[in-house]
């Protein structure tokens, strides 16, 4: 198996290190614009494969996508974080371009790879992904529920003082202040987390978990990566091992939960192809209203993305 990593920043090479060490695929190609960058850390990787044992390679290459050629699962995690005076819009022209052009050369070497998205703003770019390669939706998604999961479990593990796997978990929706908590579909242990965490606790625990990438930011002064960078993995794993396992990604919508054309969090199974199943859980009216809520905020960057799109056309 093959697997291609796009951008070689914190979070591609952090993607590239975990696949290495877990030998996920014999072969890992880390690609990025800028000159030594990836062909330096995949030289880093290897050289650390002696120590930590793992037969995995590395190879880096600056912009020549025939490296790429013949992948099965391909991460893009190109893209630039919002600075100073940039707009959304700016932020959405900028990356959006960089996520298609980057598409299209995957597709052109690699016409049947399953494609994970990592780019900010994340369910736009997984839009941008998916309608430039034209790949059935099963083989297009977005890498933000298996994070943003991750964090809530930390934060409840933390004030019950467990393991974070006896902690089970799903969220939904978009990526960031809209997402949608399920308390409801949250055990620890087997044991339902409404139970054990208090509610008033719970809620502060939600927030903080909305809030888990600007809290990264504020203390850091830039994104997190070795959280995003492993759950990246952890998908292609899920995907390269045929793992069936159920996380939730951000995948297009077409009528389930009552929402059509819209690139939301949804819990679904992975594995060699992609996006196998999805299950559309039983929502509560206030869980759904949310849901509702939260694709419209999707709506909205996306239709921003449309419009400069058209002009730009």
């Amino acid at each position: 198996m093959k697997v291609t990593v796009v951008g070689a920043g914190n979070v591609g090479a952090t993607c590239a290190d975990v696949l290495a060490y877990r030998e996920v695929a014999k072969e890992i190609v880390l690609l990025d614009i800028k000159e030594g960058v990836a062909e330096g850390k995949a030289l880093d990787i290897n050289q650390k494969a002696p120590v930590t044992g793992y037969d995995s390679w590395v190879t880096g290459s600056t912009n020549d996508y025939s490296k790429t050629a013949g992948s099965d699962v391909v991460v893009i995690t190109s893209g630039l974080p919002r600075k100073p005076g940039m707009t959304r819009d700016d932020l959405i022209a900028t990356n959006a371009g960089i996520v298609s052009s980057v598409t299209e050369q995957i597709v052109k070497y690699s016409p049947d790879a399953i494609i994970i998205v990592v780019s900010n703003p994340l369910d736009v770019m997984t839009y941008a992904a998916h309608a430039t390669s034209k790949l059935p939706r099963n083989k297009v998604m977005g890498m933000a529920g298996i994070l943003d999961t991750a964090r809530y479990r930390h934060f409840i593990a933390e004030e019950l003082n467990v393991s974070v796997k006896e902690i089970n978990a799903v969220l939904m929706g978009g990526h960031g202040d809209t997402m949608v908590p399920l308390p409801r579909y949250t055990t620890v242990g087997g044991i339902p987390v409404t139970e054990l965490v208090d509610a008033d606790k719970l809620e502060t625990i939600l927030v903080r978990t909305k809030r888990g990438g600007g809290e990264c930011v504020k203390l850091m002064g830039t994104s997190a990566w070795y959280a995003p960078g492993a759950a990246a993995a952890q998908m292609v794993e899920a995907i390269v091992k045929d793992q069936k396992r159920v996380f939730p990604v951000c995948m297009k919508l077409e009528g389930e939960f009552g929402i059509d054309n819209c690139y939301l969090g949804v819990p679904v199974v992975l594995g060699k192809n992609g996006i196998e199943r999805m299950f559309e859980i039983k929502l509560n009216a206030d869980e759904q209203a949310l849901l509702e809520d939260s694709a419209k905020a999707v709506n909205d960057v996306m239709a921003a993305y449309d419009n400069l799109a058209a002009e730009k056309a």
